[in-house]
């Protein structure tokens, strides 16, 4: 009984991997002119941005919603970012996958940008995810590298 258990576990992880690390998912993307007009690093003077981006083809057959607090912005696939503009305060950014720090909670000042770099992981059921807070350096870096998926 243990062998055939062991054996369906390490079946079912290489098939999560497999799905992980293949394919592609597609989301819908923001045009070439607002890309490039995020890329720009700027937010107006009376509120803030926020970034949220996914860097990397691990997972990318798994689209992955993001909610700012509480309100679904859009989706990130492999090498998409989201852009939102908010206003001053807390606010509360969530990956809606599994895992337990699929969130992270921003005090953001007026004419300031917060990035997010959003990390797939393997979830013990379905793709999970980890949210960083990452400074601006690197943010920006992550952000270059991928492109505006639409944001609501």
């Amino acid at each position: 009984m243990t062998h055939s258990v062991t054996r369906i576990s390490f079946l079912s992880a290489a098939l999560l991997a497999a799905v992980l690390s293949t394919g592609c998912a597609s989301v819908n993307m923001a045009d070439a002119t607002q890309d490039a007009a995020r890329k720009t690093f700027t937010a107006p003077a009376d509120k803030a941005g926020i970034y949220v981006y996914r860097n990397e083809t691990f997972g990318a057959a798994i689209k992955m919603p993001v909610s700012v607090d509480g309100q679904v912005i859009g989706q990130t696939a492999a090498n998409t970012f989201l852009y939102k503009e908010v206003a001053p305060g807390k606010h509360k950014i969530e990956s809606l996958t599994e895992g337990a720090d699929n969130k992270v909670e921003v005090d953001v000042k007026p004419g300031t940008l917060t990035y997010i770099w959003q990390e797939v992981k393997m979830g013990m059921w379905a793709a999970a995810s980890k949210l960083h807070l990452v400074s601006p350096e690197q943010g920006k870096k992550g952000v270059l590298e991928t492109k505006l998926a639409v944001t609501q």
